[in-house]
């Protein structure tokens, strides 16, 4: 007879793949437009610099693109677990203290985030008086609202992955050579 909490954790995983699938579709949808207006804005810069006439906002624009997609970028990398990391010692542990140290792991990056986005938080009342200084008419804090935003869609994203580490019960079947940290990091 199957065990019906192994039954609700392959549900939950299952829904959980979806929503993570979609939400990455989401994200990379983000990430292109803003790769795309980030070319758009630079070509334009240098067409309009080869003709004579530069554009004064070309430079702090791209500037903030750039650091859009950085960040918009970073969660993208945070649903399909592209970060950098370093498994090989985690790997050498049994599957129980293997699954602990990554949830361990996993907490502390969600809570970094959370700090990230409660400080992003509290820092945009005070740049509010503070404008872009080729386009006055743009807040910094419309600028700097990227950090708290990027920070809790990270912290979405790592949410999901810390629930499939909670609901493993086995160690995943060996595909190949891919271990538990590139599986589920």
């Amino acid at each position: 007879m199957t065990d019906p909490r192994t039954i609700a954790s392959a549900g939950l995983a299952q829904t959980l793949a979806r929503f993570r699938e979609r939400y990455g579709r989401l994200l990379e949808w983000v990430v292109s437009a803003l790769m795309i207006l980030l070319a758009v804005e630079v070509t334009a810069g240098v067409v309009f610099r080869a003709a004579g006439h530069s554009l004064i906002w070309y430079d702090e624009v791209a500037s903030v693109l750039l650091a859009w997609l950085t960040f918009y970028g970073a969660a993208l990398a945070s649903v399909k677990r592209a970060h950098i990391g370093c498994p090989e010692v985690v790997e050498k542990l049994p599957w129980k203290a293997r699954r602990l140290t990554n949830i361990v792991a996993q907490l502390l990056v969600i809570a970094f985030f959370l700090l990230l986005a409660a400080v992003g938080l509290w820092v945009l009342p005070v740049l509010a008086t503070d404008n872009m200084v080729s386009l006055p008419a743009i807040p910094i804090s419309v600028v700097q609202s990227v950090i708290p935003i990027a920070a809790i869609l990270i912290v979405v994203a790592e949410l999901t992955h810390l629930v499939d580490l909670v609901i493993a019960r086995v160690p995943p079947a060996k595909t190949g050579d891919m271990s538990l940290a590139e599986g589920l990091h």
